[in-house]
């Protein structure tokens, strides 16, 4: 499976979707001007990546967001919800990081852990 590899920017996380080190990771603010432009080719990655025959049998996706808009929840929401219905689904744990002092981004990854029929852990970032 080929990785997916998209550099942040200003306004768009980093998402570094890497299947043979097993690495999947969304950092950083989610602000793009045309969400559902920026995260399509995550979408199609993940819709052949979760369908897969041969999907890992543990994978972790790190959600290490400082900051996303509404546009960008709604395409989270669309991200978790490609996971949620794919076989392999019960393979997968979401991390999802938070400075503790950050409340709403708590409160953010408790709404779509509600929502969704996926793992999640919920950690808070270490002071650097």
């Amino acid at each position: 499976m080929e990785a997916l590899h998209i550099e942040a920017s200003e306004d768009t996380p980093k998402i570094y979707f890497e299947p043979d080190v097993e690495i999947y990771l969304l950092e950083g603010k989610s602000l793009p001007e045309n969400a559902i432009d920026f995260y399509q080719p995550v979408f199609d990655w993940a819709q052949v990546f979760f369908h897969a025959k041969d999907v890992p049998s543990t994978i972790v996706i790190n959600f290490k967001l400082d900051y996303f808009n509404t546009a960008s929840s709604k395409q989270i929401a669309k991200l978790l919800r490609i996971i949620e219905t794919s076989p392999s689904n019960e393979n997968v744990t979401i991390k999802w990081y938070y400075d503790e002092e950050d409340t709403d981004m708590l409160k953010a990854g408790n709404r779509y852990n509600k929502l969704m029929n996926i793992q999640f852990e919920f950690i808070v970032n270490k002071e650097s």
